[in-house]
């Protein structure tokens, strides 16, 4: 199992499933809450996450992009622990597995959830597959930042309540943005490699500064969120418990800033821990 779990990315799965926490607690806030339903979404949202690391890993692989001198962690075909066949059929049976869960959850839901859960399987085979894989041409940030927030936590939120509200669409915007900043770290240590193999990220289009810039906003303006859900309740200071994850935060931009090569891999984990904390401080303070 050692090689699969290298290749499932665990680490990357704080972006899945910190959407379906948010998105949960808002509806616990409101007044409604699905046990079962938060579970099967989390599984949804999990098998997604791997299928598109998978595809990720293969179409990366078969496009030449992962190479002996990438900085980022080991790769399972680049490597070849995993034979490209075998993780294509993986990554196509995770997939299918997610589409069973989808099931029960498309009868919860309806159709939006049918739209919702297609459409982030092909944008998980289309980020580094197909024709026009995203990620090769710098949409990776708009990709990670509509399906990991604008979609995720407001599909959530959906499954539980039974709408779609100005708020969800809020909180998915604060952790669109979180995830997103996920990414830059990701395309600003990979930035040497990908202009040897074309793929022109954001960083590699528009520089390192411009993406420490952007890095930046991104990590810092999802904390508005909080204070204003607060300043217009007044009545509800627990969600003020969110800021104890900004000191998190500046020290994440003084070491993007000051580190690099394989020293952002920690910078990398950092800030997908970093998703999760303030995850879980905005959730408890919505459930508080």
């Amino acid at each position: 199992m050692g090689k699969w779990i290298i290749a499932a990315r665990l680490k990357t799965l704080t972006a899945a499933i910190s959407p379906v926490i948010l998105g949960t607690a808002l509806s616990y806030h409101d007044g409604k809450f699905h046990p079962f339903i938060f579970l099967m979404t989390l599984l949804a949202a999990i098998l997604i996450q791997i299928g598109a690391n998978f595809a990720n890993d293969f179409y990366d692989f078969q496009k030449g992009t992962d190479r002996d001198d990438r900085l980022g962690p080991m790769r399972a075909t680049q490597s070849g622990l995993i034979t490209p066949e075998e993780m294509k059929t993986a990554m196509w049976l995770i997939f299918a597995l997610a589409i069973g869960v989808g099931f029960y959850l498309a009868y919860v839901g309806g159709w939006p959830i049918v739209v919702i859960g297609l459409a982030s399987i092909l944008a998980g085979i289309a980020y580094t597959g197909g024709p026009y894989p995203l990620g090769y041409h710098g949409w990776g940030d708009v990709f990670v930042f509509i399906f990991f927030g604008l979609i995720a936590v407001p599909g959530t939120y959906y499954l539980q309540n039974g709408s779609f509200t100005n708020t969800a669409l809020g909180l998915g915007a604060a952790l669109g943005m979180l995830s997103t900043a996920i990414l830059i770290v990701n395309n600003i240590r990979d930035m040497e490699t990908d202009i040897v193999t074309g793929k022109k990220t954001l960083a590699v289009r528009l520089g390192k500064s411009f993406s420490q810039i952007e890095f930046s906003i991104l990590v810092t303006i999802p904390f508005i969120t909080p204070l204003c859900m607060w300043w217009n309740t007044k009545d509800n200071m627990s969600l003020l418990i969110t800021l104890f994850a900004l000191p998190i935060a500046v020290h994440l931009i003084f070491q993007l800033i000051s580190k690099s090569g394989r020293e952002l891999n920690k910078v990398l984990a950092g800030t997908a821990r970093f998703l999760f904390i303030f995850t879980i401080l905005f959730s408890f303070g919505l459930i508080l």
